[in-house]
């Protein structure tokens, strides 16, 4: 692997862990904090569509980091951030943490309110829009 190719993959890899920081933070939060005032139904949609927020904005003001590149770099980096999300999820929640996997499949219950859907759109799609929005798109 050419040297500038790690090195966007280790400030992928650095970002990534950033978002994890905010959604343990926002995991704590809402068990701890929302959830018991506003209850489990509420707190589960409102706690994903505010970790999909700051996850577009941490990778918002983190878009210079990678200078300019093209498009497929950028697109790249939303899947790899998506790929780290759901191995985390996955193989964390399941050999660590030792839940099922079918717990587990359950952040994809949009219907109990779980948006995790939504976190994963925004991980995806954000580097890409941000880098466009901010011109550090090279096409």
């Amino acid at each position: 692997m050419k040297k500038s190719n790690m090195k966007i993959v280790l400030k992928t890899i650095f970002i990534w862990l950033i978002m994890v920081l905010f959604a343990i933070i926002n995991g704590t939060l809402r068990e701890k904090l929302l959830a018991p005032i506003i209850g489990q139904n509420i707190s589960l949609p409102l706690s994903g569509i505010f970790l999909s927020i700051v996850i577009i904005l941490v990778v918002y003001f983190s878009i210079p980091f990678f200078g300019n590149n093209t498009s497929l770099i950028f697109a790249l980096i939303g899947i790899g951030l998506v790929l780290m999300t759901l191995s985390f999820e996955f193989l964390f929640g399941h050999y660590f943490v030792g839940k099922s996997w079918e717990t587990i499949l359950q952040v994809f219950n949009v219907l109990k309110g779980d948006l995790f859907i939504v976190l994963l759109l925004a991980s995806l799609l954000s580097p890409y829009y941000a880098a466009r929005f901010r011109g550090f798109m090279k096409y």
